[in-house]
Formats: C-alpha cells, sequence, structure tokens
C-alpha cells in the first residue's frame, strides 16, 4: 500500500478527527523515522492511500488536503456529534439569555411580570443591558455539556438499537428506535446540566443572590448542600425526555418526508446549502411541538429551583393546572422553535465541515451503509 508524506499547518479541528486509527498512524511515523531519506521533523500527519477493500469511510476536509478520511460509527464519529452538539446547544442557549430571563421571571411571578413586553421593560429598567444576559455563564457551560452528551450518545444508541432489531425491523420500527435513542441520551444528558440549571435559575429569578456562575455556585452549595444540585433532576428529566423524544424523532421523520416528496432527487445529490435548509425546516417545527409537550415541567423546574423546599404540590396549588400548561407558553414556543431551528443547522453544518452526511433523509438501518456525503 503506497505512503505519501502531506504537511499543513495547525488546524482548530481536534487531530485525531482527521484518522480513525491513530495507533496506524503513529506506527507509520516510526517506521519513517527510521529511514535514512525522509526526515522525521516537524511530526506531520502521514496520509495512507486509500483501498478498494478499505471500509466504507467518510472525508474530513483539511487545510490542505480537500478530503480525509473518518469512519462512521467510530470512537471519531462520536466524538465529532459530541463537538458538534456541544456548539450547537451551548451556543443557541446563550444566544437566547434575555428571553430565557423574562420566560423564568415570568413564571416564578406573574403578578409582576405580566407579559412578554411588560417584562422586558420591567428587567431592562431594574438591570439595564447587561442584566439581561444574566445567567450567561451556568447557561453556556450547563447546556454545552447537555448538547455534547444529547447528540453525541443519541447517535450511539440509535445504532445500538438498530443493530439490535436488524434491518427490517430497524426499518418497520424507525420512529420508536428514534424515540428511544433520543430518552436514552437524555437521561444521561440531563445529569451534566442540572448543576448548571438549579444555579442559572437562582441567578436569574432572585436579584441579589449572585452575580453569576463564579460566585452563584459555591452560594448555592452553602444554602442547599451538594445534593441540593440535584433537587430539580426529576422534573428536569420530566421536561427535558419528552422534550428530546419529540424532537428527535419529528425532527427525523420530517426531513425523511421532505426529501421523499417535496425535493425531486436523492439526498446525496443535494448541495450542503439545500441539506441545511431542510434541517432548519424540520428542526423548527420540530421545536415547536417540542414546547407544547414539555412545558408544564419547565413551569415545575423553575418553580422548584427559585424556592427552598418547594415541591411539586406547592407548584401545583399555586401556578393551577391550567397555568402550569400555558403561562410562559406563547414565548417558549417562539424560543424554542427558533432555537431547535438553530441547533439543527449547526449541528448539520459542522458534520458536513467534517466530511459526515446530514442527519436524517433515511431510515437507521440505510443509513448505516450510506456512503456518500455532501459536497462542500
Amino acid at each position: 500500500m503506497a505512503i505519501s508524506e502531506t504537511r499543513f499547518p495547525s488546524s482548530l479541528i481536534p487531530s485525531f478527527l482527521y484518522s480513525a486509527s491513530s495507533s496506524n498512524a503513529t506506527r507509520r511515523e516510526k517506521m519513517l523515522c527510521s529511514s535514512p531519506c525522509v526526515s522525521p521533523s516537524p511530526p506531520y500527519p502521514i496520509v495512507e492511500a486509500a483501498s478498494p477493500s478499505s471500509r466504507k469511510t467518510f472525508a474530513i476536509p483539511s487545510p490542505s488536503e480537500p478530503r480525509k478520511k473518518i469512519e462512521m460509527y467510530s470512537p471519531a464519529f462520536y466524538a465529532a456529534c459530541a463537538i458538534g452538539g456541544s456548539l450547537s446547544c451551548g451556543l443557541t442557549h446563550t444566544a437566547v439569555t434575555p428571553l430565557d430571563l423574562v420566560k423564568c421571571n415570568m413564571q416564578i411571578d406573574p403578578v409582576k411580570y405580566k407579559s412578554i413586553s411588560s417584562g422586558f421593560g420591567l428587567l431592562l429598567k431594574e438591570q439595564g443591558i447587561r442584566g439581561l444576559f444574566r445567567g450567561w455563564a451556568p447557561t453556556f457551560l450547563g447546556y454545552s455539556a447537555q448538547g455534547a452528551c444529547k447528540y453525541g450518545i443519541y447517535e450511539f444508541f440509535k445504532k445500538y438499537y438498530s443493530d439490535i432489531a436488524g434491518p427490517e425491523y430497524a426499518a418497520k420500527y424507525k420512529t420508536l428506535i428514534y424515540l428511544a435513542g433520543s430518552a436514552s441520551a437524555e437521561v444521561i444528558a440531563d445529569v451534566a446540566l442540572c448543576p448548571f440549571e438549579a444555579v442559572k435559575v437562582r441567578v436569574q429569578t432572585q436579584p441579589g443572590f449572585a452575580r453569576g456562575l463564579s460566585d452563584g455556585f459555591p452560594k448555592f452549595i452553602r444554602s442547599e448542600g451538594a445534593l441540593g444540585l440535584y433537587k430539580g433532576i426529576v422534573p428536569l428529566w420530566g421536561r427535558q425526555i419528552p422534550y428530546t423524544m419529540m424532537k428527535f424523532a419529528t425532527f427525523e421523520n420530517l426531513v425523511e418526508l421532505i426529501y421523499k416528496h417535496a425535493i425531486p432527487k436523492p439526498k446525496n445529490e443535494c448541495s450542503s446549502g439545500l441539506q441545511l435548509g431542510v434541517s432548519f425546516a424540520g428542526g423548527y417545527i420540530a421545536g415547536v411541538s417540542c414546547a407544547i409537550v414539555s412545558h408544564p415541567a419547565d413551569n415545575l423546574v423553575s418553580f422548584l429551583n427559585n424556592a427552598k423546599g418547594a415541591t411539586v404540590g406547592d407548584a401545583v396549588k399555586k401556578l393551577g393546572l391550567w397555568g402550569l400548561f400555558t403561562r410562559g407558553l406563547p414565548l417558549r414556543i417562539v424560543m424554542i422553535g427558533t432555537l431547535t431551528g438553530a441547533q439543527w443547522v449547526i449541528y448539520d453544518a459542522f458534520k458536513v465541515f467534517v466530511g459526515l452526511p446530514t442527519t436524517g433523509g433515511v431510515a437507521p438501518a440505510a443509513a448505516a451503509t450510506e456512503d456518500a456525503s455532501p459536497e462542500l
């Protein structure tokens, strides 16, 4: 098998994403280092020519070479999905911090914050422009961690459950696979999110409690104890698991329907721009569904994290069943619809950037053998 040396400058993408087998690369470098005709310094990556018998892989763009290799469903693949998920959730949730701030205060104190417009006006008057981004640090860190687990682990479980079901049943019961994979991933993702969510709600809804994460985190622990950070884990699961199940299952099915009925050519023949447009459309519609399904639990999370010793019964008594389902819902529909559409675009744009296909468009069994990536 022919071996050539390729030199290129440092990349912002982690080096392990450029090769599915770092151990083979290390052995090749050692061989070259022992050869008098090849200079071993500096240690630039060695690229192996593709062979017809190699497993199906996807090409990754690099600074000097248009395409390198990353193997689908390899550790590098799941790492890329985790990075994309971290970016998509962390950036989007941080960007809508002002909307989230108003929503949380409307949920906690509906007498003072009667509407979206008056809520913005009050917060702006009392805290200024800077106050509208209060709680951005726990939001960014918490949702970055959650996004990495949510997307990366979802891809793992989708493949895992598809393999268990086999090609025929994976295609037949694909929606069940999407639901099971997303629910399994979200259970883990919420464990990463919960401490940051608890601090964020307290910072945003109790003026004077803390300036942000650096002083809010230790103050919360002194007040509630370390276990207090997970006081809201059950309602958080109640909010996030149905939300994520709806988000992924609706998105996957919508995207498949769009490619099947609205686009007159196969997905792998569509441009990356068109594929990302489909991702945003599917994501936005999925986000609206998510907001409606998960809103009662979202009200509970805000209520429990705001009041020490509060219970679910206290929340239902104060908010009422109708308020539990409707308070802050219009704002959350706008926020979550836009948020979810943007998340899928960022996630799929990162996947395209590293040479992977966008999400959705084929059943799980077929996705495992798909061998074409969009042209950049």
